[in-house]
């Protein structure tokens, strides 16, 4: 199994999860702003894209979410 960090979407994760796909899908919306919102060099200078960013970070359990009704 390759490592999340290896790629850019990892879709193998996003297949797999037992996680609610709205809820991530909430999620990985926010966390695309306030990675905008910060605008970190640290991105910039890898070329990371945001969306890309914001998914693998909430596929990989890096950014933790709960949903409010």
């Amino acid at each position: 199994m390759e490592n999340i960090k290896d790629t850019v979407i990892p879709f193998n994760h996003l297949v797999n999860s037992q996680d609610n796909v709205y809820e991530m899908t909430c999620a990985s919306i926010r966390r695309a702003e306030q990675l905008t919102m910060t605008q970190s060099e640290e991105l910039k200078k890898q070329k990371v894209k945001i969306v890309s960013e914001a998914l693998r970070e909430v596929l990989s359990g890096e950014v933790q979410y709960n949903y409010k009704e």
